[in-house]
């Protein structure tokens, strides 16, 4: 019998992405990276696939591999890339990079010459988030650089992209600020000579709620999941992931009796302790100590105490429980039990931590087989 689990529901990532497959004619690329965001990232990938998508997106070269690895042959961006990088294999196994300045240019072209055969590339400008691509006064220079390399047959500039500034606020002024400045940039590229198949700025939230943003390509992430990138917006998602646990041991204890490290938490009466074998080893943030939600014999309860690496407990009052039964940590809500959102709000954090989190082997992912 097993103890903890994180099983994923790969239909409702096919479902998921075949929703926003049908509100665009931009092609999708499902972002994959961080194990699917905890998902699985091959099971996910194979189910978005499934749905609609046309693309995989992850953040280094060694993640694109895993896929390849595991049969995939759909493209796939790595776009998170320091140098000396492994561009050999990625030129080997048709993998498509992002490329930020020149001097990683360089190292991609070296590495399609000792090939014999072009590397992909899609070129970032930063936009305004000021994290990865170049900025403005950077951006003639690459092009200027991309544009021989093309020309030499040596890189083949498949992509231009960038990402948004306030990724879950897709209405803020700001996004409209970078549509402008990712369009300039593209009026200088093509002035360059380099007229990319596939621009790309459309996040999840992008993709949901502003289709002027799609271009030919959106980059749906955490919404292949089921998981609404936009606070108190479900988009008609349904989330992919639920994490259960057994009861472990159940207790009567006195009125007054602390529980677990440092009894932040003591009992107000005569109460039912129920531990539950899954912590933050697992997954289970620590910050969730005495406010982190479960359901328990169908019910709604907090836990009880700190979270400790491999437990936590919960007060079940006079509710009958019992060692075996299921701990729902959270789920779809569609049988009430809290969600990913619901334990977002509980710690102060967003719901993409919480479900990232998750899939250790202690409470392995277990797999919902896609349906015909």
């Amino acid at each position: 019998m097993w103890q903890a689990e994180t099983r994923i529901d790969l239909n409702a990532v096919r479902g998921n992405v075949a929703r926003m497959r049908a509100t665009t004619t931009a092609e999708i690329m499902a972002v994959v990276k961080g194990d699917g965001y905890g998902h699985g990232a091959t099971r996910s990938a194979l189910a978005a696939l499934a749905g609609g998508a046309t693309w995989l997106g992850v953040c280094s070269i060694d993640e694109a591999l895993a896929l390849r690895a595991d049969g995939i042959t759909a493209p796939v961006l790595a776009w998170l890339l320091t140098p000396g990088a492994d561009f050999d294999a990625a030129v080997a196994n048709d993998i498509d990079v992002s490329v930020s300045d020149v001097g990683l240019l360089a190292e991609a072209r070296d590495a399609a010459r000792r090939a014999g055969r072009p590397v992909r590339a899609h070129l970032k400008v930063d936009t305004g988030l000021a994290r990865g691509g170049a900025t403005a006064a950077q951006w003639p220079q690459l092009v200027e650089a991309a544009a021989k390399a093309q020309a030499d047959e040596s890189v083949e500039v498949v992509g231009c992209w960038s990402h948004f500034v306030h990724a879950d606020s897709p209405r803020h002024r700001t996004t409209d600020d970078q549509i402008d400045a990712f369009s300039a940039a593209l009026t200088v590229a093509e002035r360059g000579g380099v007229r990319p198949r596939y621009r790309h700025l459309a996040n999840s939230a992008a993709t949901l709620t502003r289709p002027d943003t799609h271009f030919d390509l959106v980059r749906p992430g955490l919404a292949c999941y089921g998981l609404s990138p936009i606070a108190g917006e479900t988009f008609g998602l349904t989330p992919a992931m639920t994490a259960r646990a057994r009861v472990a041991l159940v207790k009567r204890v006195p009125a007054g009796q602390g529980v677990s490290y440092a009894h932040t938490y003591h009992a107000t009466r005569e109460t039912t302790l129920a531990l539950v074998p899954i912590g933050y080893a697992d997954g289970v943030p620590r910050a969730a100590s005495n406010v982190g939600p479960v359901q328990l014999g169908g019910v709604r309860r907090r836990i009880s105490g700190r979270v400790c690496m491999d437990q936590f407990i919960i007060d079940c009052g006079d509710d009958p429980v019992a060692a075996g039964d299921v701990v729902t940590l959270f789920g779809s809500g569609a049988d009430g039990a809290p969600t990913a959102d619901d334990w977002a709000a509980a710690i102060d954090t967003i719901n993409y931590e919480i479900v990232t989190r998750f899939g250790s082997l202690r409470a392995p992912l277990v797999f919902d087989e896609l349906l015909p």
